[in-house]
């Protein structure tokens, strides 16, 4: 390599600029190669920094890694995202990074996506093209940097061009094997939100998917130990599982019940709102509240950079509506039991049940409640969440419930819908806005 090659490829690394043609990017190629195979061998790549420059016209994506990695890059539209795939990375990076953003990018977000792989989903402020993207091996004290450049484009030039990501890769788990004979019930524990989807944000920077997975661990451990029920986990670690995987694994295994587990938060009322609620399904909102949470919640897929042009449509079949009848029943009464037990326990919001409709709690055969412990969003819930106590006398709570719930369905046989139990149970209640 020639002395002003070099110093071309030196000045192109410190400014973040794309490299020349020829024998630099042959030689950078190789050198890429070569440190992807060091960092194979000694653990995931760790990002530790990452920036936007530029404006309008063309904006500038950058993060430093410790090596180089592969990568692939897909573009959603409604709304415009730009989906960066990696291998699985260690994110250091603080927790308001991606929050602000600049020229075409409004905002991005990180983290795992599956299990050995990582995802950064970059929010565009209208249609963009792809202009350049590559990976810089570290040089000197220089490390390794992700480029993307992105220019503004025509909404129909960016449909032309769009690709959506690759789907996700196989999971340990994810061919699941229905027991039908079982002599306990199983429950299907979902902990919320994971990975790239971080969920909500505490004032103390408390993350919602943290929280909700260490209270769907306890909660599991003391399920099992009672020697009363089979329970599964929809996640068991920090990863992104996509709403309607986490119904196909409830509906695959046959479970006998789905509680998903997450916590609020609001902009408005901090100080004031707080407390736990529970949630059932419905195609119409039962207030204001309701609804708004039900929109967040469901976004969780689009956060992550999921393609939600080809979701299957609802299955109309007579069938299975009499079956999403009998189970709308059945999730009404749980959470009927559950609202009562949690009173004395917890501090619970206004018109404590209320339902939305919420995708993850749309299996139409197995019974479903969404339970959000309490809000992130006010000093005190967030406090209280994180400790050990309060967790435990949540957590009994909710056994106390479930022994009470299923106690009724299935303690004297099959349980008659029909017959009204502990302040008629099995109708769906009528709730008032907050």
């Amino acid at each position: 390599m020639t002395i002003f090659a070099r110093m071309t490829w030196l000045l192109a690394l410190a400014a973040g600029l794309a490299l020349p043609a020829g024998p630099v990017a042959a030689e950078t190629a190789a050198a890429s190669q070569a440190t992807n195979a060091a960092a194979k061998a000694g653990g995931p790549a760790v990002a530790r920094e990452a920036r936007v420059a530029g404006d309008a016209t063309r904006t500038r994506f950058i993060m430093d890694l410790s090596a180089p990695v592969e990568f692939a890059v897909s573009t959603l539209s409604d709304p415009y995202r730009v989906v960066i795939d990696l291998p699985q990375v260690s994110f250091d990076l603080p927790p308001t990074a991606g929050q602000d953003g600049r020229g075409l990018i409004t905002a991005w977000r990180f983290g795992m996506f599956a299990a050995g792989k990582s995802r950064i989903v970059l929010d565009a402020s209208g249609p963009v093209s792809v202009d350049k993207s590559f990976v810089l091996p570290p040089v000197s004290d220089q490390p390794a940097r992700l480029v993307l450049d992105l220019v503004g484009t025509t909404r129909e030039t960016f449909l032309a061009s769009a690709q959506a990501p690759a789907p996700l890769v196989s999971r340990k788990g994810d061919k699941l094997t229905a027991v039908r004979r079982r002599d306990k019930p199983l429950i299907v524990l979902d902990p919320g939100h994971g990975g790239i989807d971080t969920g909500a944000r505490g004032t103390s920077g408390t993350l919602e998917k943290a929280v909700v997975l260490d209270f769907a661990r306890l909660l599991r451990d003391k399920l099992v130990a009672s020697g009363r029920y089979e329970v599964h986990m929809t996640r068991d670690e920090d990863i992104f599982i996509p709403l309607r995987e986490r119904v196909h694994i409830a509906r695959e295994m046959e479970a006998d019940l789905l509680l998903s587990v997450h916590a609020d938060s609001v902009r408005i009322g901090r100080d004031q709102v707080r407390g736990a609620g529970v949630y059932t399904l419905s195609e119409n909102a039962s207030d204001e509240i309701a609804a708004a949470l039900a929109e967040r919640e469901n976004r969780s897929d689009v956060i992550a950079g999921i393609d939600l042009a080809n979701e299957p449509g609802d299955v109309t079949d007579i069938l299975i509506d009499l079956a999403r009848q009998e189970t709308k029943k059945f999730s009404f009464l749980f959470a009927h039991t559950l609202v009562n037990e949690l009173r004395g326990t917890a501090q619970l919001v206004k018109n404590p049940h209320r339902s939305a409709g919420f995708r993850v709690l749309t299996a139409h055969d197995v019974p479903s409640a969404l339970v959000e412990l309490g809000y992130l969003s006010n000093r005190l819930d967030e406090k209280l969440m994180t400790t050990d106590e309060w967790r435990g006398r949540m957590s009994q709570a909710l056994v106390s419930a479930i022994d009470g719930y299923f106690g009724r369905r299935f303690g004297d046989g099959a349980m008659q819908m029909s017959r009204t139990t502990a302040g008629h149970a099995a109708a769906e209640p009528k709730e008032q806005v907050e």
